[in-house]
């Protein structure tokens, strides 16, 4: 391993040298290294070098560094001594479960994954239920807004939804593990002589689309003006740059434009924005992490089962579907979700002589 060169956007590269070293010897504890691999990312130095100067791959930078994150959140939010040196020397991937949450629901689901002993996967659901409980304006009755009582109404209602018995029984134990109220823990035994099923109402197919030829993914140029121009109309048009993998162009300030096909569900949009977003903000997602355009027509504010949405969650946006209609304000409707196109040489295409035979 080389140290990295000194980055021209790095003044202080005599920090930079020694995060690399501490990062190269393994020095102090994984919290460290992600504040350390922060520093070095943000003072411009690309995940690739710093993987090859310190050891650490890019899916395990991101890891310890949002892990990080979340561990500097639950000290500020007030978790337990005990929570805190625990997670302080083991469970960045636990803690990077957590990191859609709000400073103190990571704090408390940070203590539910502490107390239980749980693992990653389990951590993921339990982010997911708090997640969804949030939502809820008015608790549901019998559960109290503490993260065991969010997991074990998940429990619950999927208990509610399923019809067979050995499933049913094993959400009814998760939900009695998790509760943390008698009056939770009664909704849930209930179900113990209630044997109704409450049907489940299918989830949404997530539009997902991928870009497959050139033709889909054209270029955006500046248009200088119509004639007559002079030669500083044409010297004061900026350079345009592209931002890969969707093209994106940014211009003079902070606006920027996107090119997408002309499919007819984007013609037919009234008020289409586009989000920029990773491919995990989405469930059941199999296909390696990347970044995505999430379009999304705010003029679609009426709620339907069959979609996703964009709503205000605490002042952030996020993309959740609804089984009932929330008492959220939805702020738009997502109608495509594009993945960037696939390039299987990206050499290859620059040699045109190639391509054509």
């Amino acid at each position: 391993m080389t140290d990295l060169p000194s980055s021209p956007q790095n003044p202080e590269n005599d920090v930079a040298q020694e995060f690399l070293q501490k990062l190269r010897q393994k020095q102090g504890n994984w919290v460290e290294w992600g504040i350390a691999i922060a520093y070095l990312q943000k003072a411009g130095y690309n995940p690739q070098d710093i993987f090859e100067a310190t050891g650490f791959e890019p899916i395990q930078q991101n890891q310890v560094v949002v892990g990080s994150q979340v561990y500097n959140s639950i000290e500020k939010a007030g978790a337990s001594a005990a929570a805190r040196s625990h997670y302080a020397t083991r469970g960045s991937d636990i803690l990077y479960e957590l990191r859609l949450l709000s400073q103190e629901e990571r704090a408390s689901a940070a203590e539910l994954t502490f107390l239980h002993k749980l693992d990653a996967d389990e951590a993921r659901e339990v982010a997911k239920a708090i997640k969804d409980f949030s939502y809820f304006r008015t608790l549901p009755e019998g559960f109290s807004n503490h993260s065991g009582d969010a997991v074990a109404y998940q429990a619950w209602r999927l208990a509610r939804q399923n019809t067979d018995l050995q499933e049913r029984s094993r959400l009814i134990a998760k939900g009695l593990r998790f509760a943390h109220t008698q009056t939770a823990r009664k909704q849930i035994e209930q179900l113990l002589v209630d044997f109704s099923v409450v049907p489940k109402r299918p989830t949404p197919t997530i539009p997902f689309y991928r870009l497959d030829s050139e033709d889909e993914l054209p270029r955006i140029f500046p248009v200088v003006g119509k004639l007559p121009l002079t030669p500083q109309d044409l010297k004061s048009v900026p350079l345009v740059e592209e931002i890969e993998p969707f093209r994106l162009v940014k211009f003079t300030g902070e606006q920027a434009w996107v090119p997408l096909p002309g499919w007819r569900v984007l013609l037919s949009a009234e008020d289409a924005v586009v989000i920029l977003a990773n491919s995990d903000r989405f469930p059941n997602q199999t296909q390696k992490l990347e970044q995505v355009l999430v379009v999304v027509d705010r003029a679609q504010r009426q709620w339907d089962a069959s979609s996703y949405f964009v709503v205000d969650n605490g002042n952030d946006l996020d993309f959740q579907w609804f089984e009932t209609e929330p008492e959220l304000p939805i702020l738009g409707r997502i109608i495509v979700i594009v993945r960037p196109k696939k390039i299987l040489d990206e050499e290859l295409t620059k040699d045109s002589w190639q391509i054509d035979e």
